[in-house]
This record gives structure tokens, C-alpha cells and sequence, in this order.
């Protein structure tokens, strides 16, 4: 509404008010949120994907405002940098979510996430524990429905599942349902009339002791005159006697009423030790309400015994904008478990590190102070945040400072290092998105940039790398070659230290697999799924004839394989035993997100069809059905278009018997 717009590459959370304006990213770094679960103290939780073509995964997200995520640039190769997810929770498919904060349901269902699960056909509960600012989780079994789509509770307690049911990836007006879902001795009430209520009602219902009447009463109290509103709304703030939930209610409603002119009470109530994390953030919660907000409350609250507090501090120093908060920020000690993965290691990018939250959020508000001046000057008192950084602050000023570092520790061969590594990654910088192409479902992971372009600085940096280049010793040109893969600079002089994955394409002849008939290829469809239905199968004969059927041509079970086509390794966790079979006897009936085929045309009029196995800015990787794979330029590429079929043949399990693909199913049931 207010014309701001907003280029997002990679995904993540963006935050609007409902009259549309005053957007901003919250978070980014993710894949495939489709629903946020708000707890009463504004922590968010997600289930998110990573990549479904080549693994699909589900990861149980924390959010911390303005934290990076890394999905999918930084995620495995740089997880030093950001702030891991809470578990990888193996395949499956999240959508919708809900913070359960209702006293009408028993506690060993109140005040918990629930997250459904469309691979899994199932709603999941997760049990929090405070870790310093973070969380940790324990994932629950709660309630099975097929093909869930979405959960929500209505102002009664009720609570409302949707399922897909068997839609198929395109829908369908004939398949799905909803259901509802109430606690045993529930009782219905009416939800009141807010629209009638007087202002000294409104107070009462926003002491309820439920998220959806709290969250309507405050909706309602922001449309009544303010003066009225703030007073009824600061006494519920300021009464200790209340539930901590209740009170912040109060906090942020007051908040929204009066904006900066609610500066003062806001930093009374931040005086309580139980109140201090939420008035703090009220406080720089709306970006044109900080005209009167100092900043002093927030630089000591950075030392507060309180890390939530301290979290909160470090994120409002960021969004007060003042540059005299930098010396601050840049005492953060960063912890001994930020490490950069091993060569050909993926980090820990779903393992909870409460210990690096506090020192990532003073990296992403300095980087939105755009403290070149503080940083330079703290690498010589806090080198490990100074660096981190100004990895991302592509000033000419910044290459500067390093260099000048770098010459006035020549003893100091650990911090030399690391300031090489710095300048690697400044030699580049992301290029602008303009939207024009995306990155499909099997995005280039390697980082640290999509798309590297050069900048102003680059040729300085280069030619300052290959100078300590040529006065190296063999041993230490070594870590140049490691910094030339790690951040693809692409610099000759350096050369390479990685070692090329060897591919091996397998052959296999679909035509004459096809063309035998055994029991399956001689009966229905419906009779074949009816029978591996009843049958166990063995998972033994099912792995040989995983191979022996071709499914090996286009298909990895295993994460150190090559990628081919789509990735086997969960899809027991994303379909149960009926939809494989059917999966496999009719594979143009659902074609999923990573699953699809291509048909890409180039300028020199051939074509090529097949799985897209990976992709870059640059070129992408086509692996056709007999298992060969081409690497094509995208500069060279006329046209690209998604196939409605399936490039699975019809009929590759025709000549096995019904207990020969009840093995297979089985196997294929495993691999989770």
C-alpha cells in the first residue's frame, strides 16, 4: 500500500501490517514456508524444506528477528555464519502451523507448536525448552490425517485440520475435507460481540486466556480512541498479579497505540526484570515509531544477565540505526562452535548452537549500520566478529582496513589467514536479482554467492591475494587454493584443491523392460494395488530389483551419490505404501515439486529432455532417461519448459510379479 517495494533473493519471513505498510524482511534463509506459528511472546516457528529435488527434508525453525538462516546459499557450506535450524526431521513436507495457547485444551496439549505435515500425513507436536536466547525441541506424534494442508482454532477452542486427501499436485474439486477437532468435556461458548464491548470490556477480553480472543480484543482496541485504549492497555502491562502472556499483550498493544509517544511508560515497565526482554523490543518494534527511543537502555542491556534480553538489545541497536552502538556490538566474543565445516563436509545447519545467536545478531546489526570504521578498528581487539563482519561490507574503506591489518600483523600467521579469507570473499559481491530467472528445485548449494559478480574493489584484491600468492611457501599456496574453491574466485593463478565427484551413467534399456509381462503388466491397476497392499515384501529383493528395473538410471537412495533425477533417499516419509505403488504404476497421475521433467531447446536448435540435477546462475545439469547427463550454458538456452508427464516410462514393473513389487515398494517405504 505504501509503494515499497522489496527484491528478496531466497526465501524467508517478510513482516507488513495489515493496512499493507511498513514492510520488512524479518528473517531470510529458508525454503517452502507456508504458515508461521506465533507464540504470546512473538517467537515464530516453522517446519521449512530444503532442497526437494535432491533431498527433501524437513527442518524445525526458530526465528530470530533479522537472523540468516543460509538456505541455500550459506546452509551447508558456511554454517558458521548462521543461526542453525533446531532438527532436520528427515523427509516429509510442512504447511500449515499454529501456536496452540488455549486454556480450554488440556496442558499436555496447550502452549506448544503444532506443525502439520502433508508428506507425512500427520500433525506434529513439538515440545520447546529454553536454551539462552534459542530453543530446543522434541518432536511429537499428535494427529494423523491424509495429506494435512492446514490447522487453526476459531474463537470457541474448536480446532479445524484440513486435508488434501489424494488431490493430486494440481487439486482437485473432488478430493479433500475438513475436520474438526475439540478436547473431551468441551463445551461450545459464543465468541462475544467485540464490536459492541466498551473499551473497559475490551480490557477484560484482552485478559483471556486464549491467543484468538486476546489477538481480536487488541485488533478492537486499536480502533477505539486512543487515550482510552493506551490507559486500559498500560494497566494490564503494569499488573504483576496477571499471566506474563496477558501482561505482553497489554505491552504491544499499548505499543501500537501510542507509538513514540508511549517512549516513556515503555521504558518504566523495562525496569522489571520479567517485563524488560518484551518492553525492550515494543520499544523498536515499529521503525517510524523511534523518534524518542534512547539509546543507552538498549547498550546496557547487552550485559543484562538475561541472554533473551541481551538478544533483544542487539537486534534494537540494530534497527535504532545510531553507528555509536557499533563499539558495543563488536564486544561480542564469538563462540569456539562457530567452525567452518571440513572440505566436503555439510555443517551442522539443523544442530541447535544456542552460543553463536548472540554474536550473529551483532554481525547483522552491524552490517545494517554499515560499521566499516568500528569493525576495521576492532580486528585488533575482537578480530573473529570484526571479520565476520566485514565479509559482508563490500566498501572500498573495508579492503583498506584489511589490507593495512594484514601488513602490520606479519607475525601473526592464524590472523593473516583469516583476513585473506575475508578479502576472498569480498573479491566478490551477489549480483543484483531482477527476477528473471529462479533457481528451480534443485538450487546450487556450494556458496558464498549465486550469482558472484565483480566490484569496484575486486582488482585491488586480487592483485594484493596473488602478491602474498607468489611470496608464499608451497605449504601455505595450498590455502590459497582452498580459498579459491571456497569462494569461487576463479583466480588461475591459484588453482584448485578440490577433487571432481567421478559420475558414472548407467545404461539401462526401458524398452525391453517394458515389453516382458509378468503378473503385474497382465492385471488392473486396482487388483495390483489391492495385492501389495496385503503382501509384506522383502526389502532385500527389492534393493536388487531397484537396479535391475532401472529405477537406478534416474533415481540416488543415498545423500554421497550422485544426484540424478529425483532423490529417492525419504519418499517413504512423504508417501505411504499406496501412493508409491501408484507412483510407480501410473507415474503421469501426480508429478510433485522436484519430480517434474524438463524439455530445454538451445540456440543451436537441439534439445535435450530430462531431470534438471543441478543448477547454477550459469548453467544447469539436464539428465535424460537413459541416465546421461549434459551440463548446457543458460546464455546458450532458447527455451525451458516443465512437461506435464512424467519421463518415467508406463510400465516398468510389467513383468514383475506382485510379490516381486511389494518388495520394492517396501524398500522404497525405507528409505526415510
Amino acid at each position: 500500500r505504501s509503494g515499497q517495494k522489496m527484491t528478496m533473493l531466497g526465501g524467508g519471513i517478510v513482516r507488513v501490517r495489515p493496512d499493507g505498510t511498513e514492510m520488512e524482511v524479518y528473517a531470510h534463509g529458508t525454503r517452502n514456508i507456508y504458515d508461521v506459528a506465533i507464540d504470546p511472546f512473538m517467537n515464530i516457528f516453522t517446519r521449512g524444506n530444503t532442497n526437494d529435488g535432491g533431498g527433501w527434508n524437513i527442518r524445525f525453525i526458530h526465528y530470530v528477528q533479522s537472523g540468516e538462516l543460509g538456505y541455500p546459499i550459506l546452509f551447508k557450506n558456511f554454517t558458521d555464519e548462521i543461526i542453525p535450524a533446531l532438527a532436520d526431521l528427515g523427509g516429509g513436507s510442512g504447511t500449515g502451523s499454529y501456536f496452540m495457547d488455549d486454556d480450554r485444551w488440556p496442558v499436555q496439549f496447550n502452549h506448544v507448536p503444532m506443525m502439520a505435515d502433508w508428506g507425512q500425513s500427520e500433525l506434529f507436536i513439538h515440545r520447546l525448552t529454553m536454551d539462552g536466547p534459542g530453543f530446543r525441541q522434541e518432536e511429537e506424534n499428535f494427529i494423523k490425517l491424509s495429506q494435512i494442508t492446514d490447522v487453526d482454532v476459531d474463537g470457541s477452542g474448536r480446532m479445524f485440520l484440513s486435508a488434501w486427501d489424494g488431490a493430486g499436485y494440481k487439486g482437485s474439486p473432488d478430493k479433500g475435507f475438513v475436520v474438526k477437532v475439540v478436547p473431551k468435556g468441551w463445551s461450545y461458548q459464543a465468541f462475544p460481540d467485540l464490536k459492541s464491548a466498551s473499551v473497559a470490556d475490551l480490557g477484560g477480553f484482552l485478559k483471556a486466556g486464549n491467543s484468538v480472543t486476546r489477538f481480536h480484543a487488541q485488533q478492537e482496541l486499536l480502533q477505539r480512541p486512543g487515550e482510552e485504549a493506551a490507559a486500559v492497555a498500560l494497566k494490564i502491562a503494569a499488573d504483576r498479579t496477571l499471566p506474563l502472556s496477558v501482561r505482553v499483550a497489554g505491552v504491544y498493544t499499548y505499543a501500537q497505540v501510542t507509538c513514540s509517544d508511549g517512549v516513556q511508560e515503555l521504558l518504566k515497565l523495562s525496569q522489571e526484570d520479567k517485563m524488560r526482554e518484551f518492553a525492550l523490543r515494543a520499544l523498536t518494534d515499529r521503525k517510524t515509531c523511534l523518534e524518542s527511543v534512547p539509546i543507552k537502555p538498549f547498550i546496557d542491556a547487552v550485559h543484562d544477565a538475561n541472554p533473551r534480553v541481551q538478544a533483544v538489545a542487539i537486534v534494537s541497536l540494530g534497527r535504532l540505526g545510531k553507528e555509536a552502538a557499533a563499539t558495543t556490538l563488536l564486544e561480542i566474543p564469538v563462540p569456539s562452535t562457530a567452525k567452518i565445516p571440513e572440505t566436503g563436509t555439510e555443517g551442522p545447519h539443523a544442530t541447535p548452537n544456542a552460543d553463536i545467536i548472540l554474536p550473529h545478531l551483532a554481525v547483522r546489526s552491524l552490517v545494517a549500520l554499515n560499521a566499516v570504521d568500528a569493525a576495521v578498528k576492532s580486528i585488533e581487539t575482537n578480530p573473529k566478529l570484526a571479520l565476520w563482519t566485514l565479509r559482508y561490507l563490500h566498501s572500498p574503506k573495508a579492503v583498506d582496513g584489511l589490507i593495512a591489518a594484514y601488513k602490520t600483523h606479519k607475525d601473526d600467521q592464524d590472523l593473516k589467514n583469516e583476513i585473506l579469507s575475508t578479502l576472498s570473499r569480498l573479491y566478490q559481491k551477489e549480483a543484483p536479482y531482477d527476477g528473471s530467472w529462479w533457481w528451480s528445485t534443485r538450487p546450487d548449494t556450494h556458496g558464498p554467492y549465486y550469482k558472484g559478480i565483480s566490484w569496484e574493489a575486486s582488482e585491488k584484491i586480487k592483485s594484493f591475494l596473488i602478491q602474498e600468492f607468489n611470496s608464499a611457501d608451497p605449504a601455505e599456496k595450498d590455502y590459497f587454493a582452498w580459498l579459491n574453491d571456497r569462494n569461487r574466485m576463479d583466480i588461475a593463478e591459484f588453482g584448485t584443491a578440490a577433487v571432481e565427484m567421478a559420475s558414472e551413467d548407467v545404461k539401462v534399456d526401458f524398452e525391453a523392460i517394458k515389453g516382458q509381462k509378468g503378473q503385474v503388466g497382465k492385471s488392473s491397476i486396482e487388483d495390483v494395488i489391492l495385492a501389495v497392499t496385503e503382501l509384506k515384501g522383502d526389502a532385500n529383493v527389492g534393493k536388487a530389483l531397484f537396479t535391475s528395473q532401472g529405477c537406478i538410471a534416474c533415481h540416488s537412495i543415498s545423500k554421497g551419490e550422485v544426484q540424478k533425477g529425483p532423490f529417492m533417499g525419504q519418499i517413504g516419509s512423504i508417501m505411504n505404501r499406496d501412493q508409491i505403488t501408484e507412483s510407480i504404476l501410473k507415474p503421469n497421475a501426480s508429478i510433485s515439486q522436484g519430480f517434474a521433467s524438463f524439455l530445454v531447446e538451445t540456440n543451436d536448435d537441439k534439445s535435450y529432455m530430462g531431470f534438471i540435477t543441478a543448477e547454477s546462475a550459469d548453467e544447469l545439469t539436464i539428465r535424460d532417461i537413459t541416465g546421461k547427463a549434459t551440463i548446457l550454458e543458460k546464455k546458450n538456452i532458447k527455451d525451458r519448459k516443465e512437461l506435464e508427464n512424467s519421463m518415467m516410462p508406463v510400465g516398468l514393473a510389467n513383468s514383475l510379479s506382485f510379490e516381486e513389487l511389494a518388495s520394492l515398494v517396501t524398500y522404497l517405504q525405507q528409505q526415510k
